[in-house]
């Protein structure tokens, strides 16, 4: 009986940390401030203790568009070759976010702009539904020195992150 108890804790244990991820992972959907329509449909991942964010979908545009406003390279970028040369979908532009002491904040990152080519500081706070926000909220920070402006993603699904065309 304690060794079948002993199995059942362990078991839940290790569930639970399988299963523990940080609120921020997941699939979003980045809104137009203005129109308020769906623009882009976002995977963020954790992968080697940091946090990055790739573009799965863009609304309105053609799936198969190059990053042709960037540079060649970019300190930190995650992928090799010029960057000018990428896929706009499938590319990682949000970049090397390290943990800010608490689950589902991460500073010290950076992003890039794939249609203008211009690289941001970047931070990323979850902001879970009830009370302020009616649905789970990613608040993605770009800053350029102790300037910055946020948006505010909604969480979806994986079909939904990809389905934006």
């Amino acid at each position: 009986m304690l060794r079948k108890l002993f199995t059942l804790v362990l078991f839940t244990a290790v569930a639970g940390l399988c299963f523990a991820g940080d609120p921020v992972e997941g699939f979003w959907i980045s809104t137009d401030e203005k129109t308020r329509k769906d623009i882009v449909g976002w995977e963020v991942y954790i992968q080697n203790g940091k946090l990055y964010g790739r573009i799965l979908s863009i609304a309105g545009s053609p799936q198969n568009l190059k990053a042709e406003n960037c540079g060649d390279n970019y300190r930190g970028f995650p992928a090799v070759g010029r960057v000018s040369d990428m896929l706009v979908v499938g590319t990682a532009w949000i970049f090397g976010l390290i943990p800010d002491g608490q689950a589902g904040k991460w500073k010290d990152g950076n992003m890039i702009d794939p249609g203008e080519g211009k690289m941001y500081g970047c931070k990323i706070i979850f902001h879970s539904a009830g009370g302020r926000y009616r649905t789970d909220t990613l608040e993605m920070r770009g800053t350029i020195g102790p300037f910055g402006r946020s948006q505010f993603w909604r969480r979806a699904t994986r079909a939904e992150a990809e389905s934006l065309r």
